[in-house]
């Protein structure tokens, strides 16, 4: 091989790692103008800002894998991005929305979210590879920050004033901030063998949910938000019921295989 020939791989190799960077900047630019926003007191762009970022977060992990191009730069590069887009933004958003009024308290709630979703990123990172892919421990900080977003879009959707219960989206924050510090299961969609299995019955039912996000998007986000929020604790749930009925079934088989000898 010549060395024009070496030099140009290598050069392909370098433009390919820019690739999930540069989704990891937009990501990042995107919390950063959602932070703008909010102080403006334009909540909705905020919001849409937050979720556009966790398109983005999204994306940059998908086309790493798919490139071949994952550094220990690009992850921590992603965590910072994602402290700045789904910890930061969402923190500052919804104090300025709806917190505020509570005082030491209000922004002590914002406070404990954006650092509970540190304690996640480290904890994430900390624990790649060590368990498995299927599920996540604790609420993914895009999902805690997505639920913050789509309450928003959905307050304003309904016409509803944030001053009619703001003790509910109080107490939203302080759930959100526990459960990505907690060992509560969520699912990660990662798993191959789910997309394997579905059959024509679920692509009908994809294809009628995109279609209710098309015409009542911020409805429709709310409540697909709301569901997978809910959908740690019954899955955490589920998980160890299956747990415990394989412990019992393995110590039954080596009973018996102790009893036969």
């Amino acid at each position: 091989m010549s060395g024009k020939t070496r030099f140009n791989k290598e050069q392909f190799r370098r433009g390919i790692y820019i690739l999930p960077n540069l989704f990891t900047s937009l990501n990042m630019f995107c919390g950063f103008y959602a932070i703008i926003s909010a102080i403006n007191g334009k909540f909705v762009s905020a919001a849409v800002a937050i979720l556009i970022a966790s398109v983005f977060d999204l994306l940059d992990g998908k086309v790493a894998r798919a490139t071949n191009t994952q550094s220990s730069f690009g992850v921590e590069y992603d965590s910072l991005a994602d402290l700045v887009s789904f910890g930061m933004a969402p923190a500052l958003m919804m104090y300025l929305w709806a917190l505020q009024p509570f005082g030491r308290i209000g922004w002590l709630a914002g406070f404990l979210y954006m650092a509970c979703g540190a304690l996640r990123l480290a904890r994430f990172n900390t624990m790649v590879g060590k368990i498995s892919s299927d599920y996540f421990q604790g609420l993914p900080i895009p999902a805690a920050a997505g639920m913050n977003a789509v309450t928003i879009l959905f307050f304003n959707k309904l016409n509803l004033g944030v001053e009619t219960i703001p003790v509910m989206v109080l107490v939203m924050i302080y759930i959100l901030s526990f459960l990505m510090v907690s060992n509560i299961k969520y699912q990660s969609f990662k798993n191959s063998k789910f997309l394997r299995k579905s059959n024509f019955n679920f692509h009908v039912f994809v294809i009628l949910v995109l279609i209710f996000i098309a015409a009542q998007p911020s409805i429709a986000l709310f409540l697909i938000g709301f569901t997978y929020i809910v959908s740690g604790p019954l899955f955490t749930v589920r998980y160890y019921k299956n747990s415990k009925k394989k412990d019992a079934e393995t110590r039954k088989i080596e009973e018996q295989r102790e009893n036969q000898i």
